[in-house]
């Protein structure tokens, strides 16, 4: 996939985009910015230094003026604001997306402004860019597993448990970014049925998208092994994963008394029939 990210001067919002998401080395991607008003010369000094500060070096980046062959490259187009899109989509209508909710400029203010804005574009991409980091669970996956199964519940499958299980027919997807796992899925599929084992993403990753790509990537099981539902269960009290299941169309169809321990509570099934 060729993605380029686009704004004013290719001095600031999009050399940090483009540095991010080279930075993060994912296979089959590849990245380039341009300005749409373009006076050449080197990436701001606060983008450089707000870049550095996370380990990217963008000191080498020169600004460039979109030309057709970028439009042309493109599969897909991020730009900052909804003024650019509107530019672009004369010559790219289909492929122009606005990157997040737009990206203020931060040119000419203090470094702490490009922080802000740095951290902002890297949410805004790895929004877009979620399916990329998820990956079937291999052996050397498990142990960062474990542990997250520790801190996120008071029964936690053991190594050997999620050993046995991968070898059954549980499948599982771990969601990975550069070598570290923030969370993971498993899913039993029996014939056309598929049942969530569980969902667990690490506290400090949470509210980023991952349970929501974790949750889609199995349903996209539908397709790819021909399920006719999706069902999981979830603690009656864990409000904020019941709303994250009602918005990918999850029904609530029964409820398992006492189906928890520590603390006991009851277990409501939810499911999602394709």
């Amino acid at each position: 996939m060729n993605i380029l990210f686009v704004c004013t001067g290719n001095t600031c919002r999009s050399p940090m985009a483009e540095g991010y998401l080279k930075d993060l080395n994912l296979k089959d991607v590849f990245v380039r910015s341009r300005g749409l008003s373009v006076y050449p010369s080197k990436a701001s000094d606060n983008s450089v230094t707000a870049m550095k500060n996370v380990g990217i070096d963008i000191s080498a980046h020169t600004s460039k003026q979109i030309t057709n062959a970028d439009v042309l490259w493109a599969d897909k187009i991020f730009c900052m604001s909804t003024g650019h899109k509107q530019i672009l989509e004369q010559v790219a209508e289909n492929k122009v997306f606005v990157l997040g909710d737009g990206i203020s400029d931060p040119y000419g203010l203090d470094l702490s402004i490009y922080e802000n804005c740095r951290d902002e574009i890297f949410r805004a991409i790895d929004k877009e860019i979620a399916d990329f980091f998820i990956k079937p669970m291999e052996e050397k996956h498990i142990d960062s597993v474990v542990l997250l199964e520790k801190e996120c519940f008071s029964s936690p499958w053991s190594k050997q448990t999620l050993s046995d299980a991968m070898k059954a027919n549980t499948k599982f997807f771990v969601f990975e970014k550069k070598g570290t796992v923030m969370g993971y899925i498993g899913i039993s599929c029996v014939l056309d049925e598929g049942y969530v084992t569980n969902v667990a993403v690490f506290p400090r990753y949470r509210k980023k998208g991952v349970a929501t790509s974790l949750v889609n990537r199995v349903l996209k099981l539908k397709d790819e092994i021909g399920l006719s539902f999706v069902s999981l269960e979830v603690r009656k009290s864990n409000q904020n994963a019941i709303s994250l299941y009602e918005k990918l169309g999850f029904k609530e169809e029964g409820i398992r008394k006492n189906f928890y321990s520590f603390p006991l509570e009851d277990a409501i099934i939810m499911t999602k029939r394709f």
